[in-house]
């Protein structure tokens, strides 16, 4: 019960709408989102390490995006959302011909957007994570979206559990376990 009412209440406080008329989140807490992305990109590695090259382009249904699709679908939205909502250039990324078929190339990929998301967050200041943002229709302050990038990426990279089952095969293990 106790699990349910702390889980309830972290909901309450970065609900989207809610962030903007909350104070400020500690500092400390942007360990907690360093810890996250660091989950995120040995997720994102380890996945492409337990998947077979041969089956990078192989989809588990006809309507999603084949597996190195969707992980460099993951990693990108790190660089893409970090420009648009943190500020600074476009990291120069690999080349997704390399990225989508090597698993070199999708390891490089997703390190390179990782590294850059993991320096914008090290760097940001406490006033910019203060600001609020509109977040696809929300009013949220910018420490909020490194969480939100993060629901996106486990969303996202937790698709692909069904490309590995299409092939007998187990994912790799939580980060947790």
């Amino acid at each position: 019960m106790r699990t349910i009412l702390m889980g309830a209440l972290w909901l309450a406080l970065v609900a989207p709408g809610a962030g903007a008329q909350q104070a400020a989140m500690p500092d400390a807490y942007r360990q907690t989102q360093m810890k996250m992305l660091a989950l995120q990109r040995s997720m994102l590695l380890a996945m492409a390490d337990s998947m077979p090259e041969a089956l990078y382009r192989d989809k588990a249904t006809p309507e999603q995006r084949d597996f190195a699709q969707q992980l460099q679908h993951c990693a990108l939205a790190m660089a893409f959302l970090g420009v648009r909502y943190m500020g600074g250039e476009r990291p120069a990324l690999p080349d997704t011909a390399v990225a989508l078929n090597s698993r070199a190339g999708l390891k490089q990929y997703i390190n390179a957007t990782f590294d850059y998301a993991a320096e914008r967050l090290k760097t940001q200041s406490a006033e910019s994570r203060a600001e609020a943002v509109e977040f696809f229709g929300q009013t949220i302050p910018r420490w909020q979206v490194w969480d939100e990038l993060h629901q996106h990426t486990i969303w996202t990279a937790g698709q692909v559990v069904a490309n590995f089952r299409k092939h007998g095969m187990a994912p790799p293990g939580f980060g947790f376990f």
